[in-house]
């Protein structure tokens, strides 16, 4: 008699997941894709020199910032390899946007979702998290989200997303409508369709690891400038060549800069990386404010001041082109602080002098 081979099936039915990631799809399909605006710089600062600024408006999604995009890679790179199904409660080490797109997705889910923060987190950014579904976890310290996620995700058999992990992993940097693929495609009927420089900040590290793999695979020309904000790790391990840097600090830019270098932050793919002042970010997220006509958050600043640095280079050494930059969320966040003449006081900034320095570039594209 013919023995039958052994077999064995540790794999769950797919219908829920296959459920989970057609509700992810259909959210994005809903959502069709951000504006790219065209920023109304001076018509002619030199002769002969012809230069474009363009912003990526990701607060327009429907949780209000970049990290919608994260959030949403995160939620499927966890579905799609077997972590999390119907029963799943789904953590996350994060106070900020993160979280509250998080939130939103694993409310679409129907699953619970827990953020882990330091206790300090203001009552603005809890109400975000909490509006949206989630449920805020307190700890004394900020060093200690990440040990306390990971001790939630075993205690209750959940997931812990891992954004600072797994951000550069989760992104198809290929394509599949990611933020790069999606700039160059509509940069595609402008005058300078391939940009010089996109400039972005670091938080994770996912967007810039996603757009500089996209670059090269592409064989684009353009360079990823990468901007960080004082008390940051990224540029020290950056300019050094080290990934042991820990400034001991935490960023008062939200949503950018860290005071260790995360693993998804890969040095090898920025061509140049620029340290902007705190003062001088939100500065520049004023100035564009007024310009746009709405607010715009503080990592936006960090980012334009970058920008503008880029663009008074190209023009004082003649070069036409093009560079393309984020709005990250939308300032309205932060009435009460980044807006606040009171509260920036009260961190020690003056943002006047930059404020100076930015008028004096959109009159004569001179940059200090």
């Amino acid at each position: 008699m013919t023995a039958r081979p052994a077999t064995a099936a540790r794999g769950r039915p797919r219908g829920w997941v296959d459920d989970a990631v057609r509700l992810i799809e259909a959210d994005a399909r809903r959502s069709a894709d951000t504006h790219l605006l065209r920023y109304p710089l001076p018509s002619a600062w030199c002769d002969g020199v012809d230069l474009a600024l363009y912003l990526k408006d990701e607060s327009t999604h429907i949780t209000g910032s970049l990290k919608h995009r994260l959030a949403r890679s995160l939620f499927l790179y966890a579905l799609c390899n077997g972590w999390i199904d119907q029963n799943t409660t789904v953590i996350e080490a994060s106070s900020g946007s993160t979280a509250v797109s998080e939130a939103y997705f694993a409310a679409l889910l129907g699953l619970p979702f827990i953020a882990v923060m330091p206790s300090s987190t203001s009552s603005a950014k809890i109400s975000l998290i909490e509006s949206q579904g989630g449920r805020c976890h307190f700890v004394a310290e900020s060093s200690q989200v990440y040990a306390e996620a990971e001790r939630l995700a075993e205690e209750t058999g959940g997931h812990y997303l891992d954004q600072f992990t797994n951000a550069e992993r989760a992104t198809d940097w290929r394509g599949n409508n990611n933020i790069a693929e999606s700039i160059y495609q509509q940069m595609a009927m402008e005058r300078h369709p391939i940009p010089e420089w996109i400039v972005v900040g670091a938080g994770t590290g996912g967007t810039s690891a996603t757009i500089g793999r996209y670059i090269r695979y592409r064989r684009h020309a353009t360079g990823l400038c990468v901007v960080d904000p004082e008390n940051s790790a990224f540029f020290p391990s950056y300019a050094q060549g080290r990934e042991d840097v820990v400034t001991g600090a935490s960023s008062r830019i939200e949503g950018i800069g860290r005071p260790r270098v995360e693993p998804s932050f890969l040095p090898g793919v920025v061509d140049r990386m620029m340290t902007v002042p705190d003062a001088a970010s939100i500065a520049a997220a004023r100035h564009v404010s007024r310009v746009l006509g709405r607010r715009v958050g503080p990592s936006t600043g960090t980012n334009i001041w970058g920008a503008f640095g880029l663009l008074a280079e190209m023009n004082a050494q003649g070069r036409s082109g093009s560079v393309v930059t984020l709005i990250a969320d939308s300032g309205d966040r932060y009435d009460d602080t980044y807006f606040c003449d009171e509260w920036v006081s009260s961190q020690g900034l003056d943002p006047s002098e930059p404020a100076a320095a930015l008028e004096e570039f959109e009159r004569s594209c001179s940059w200090p």
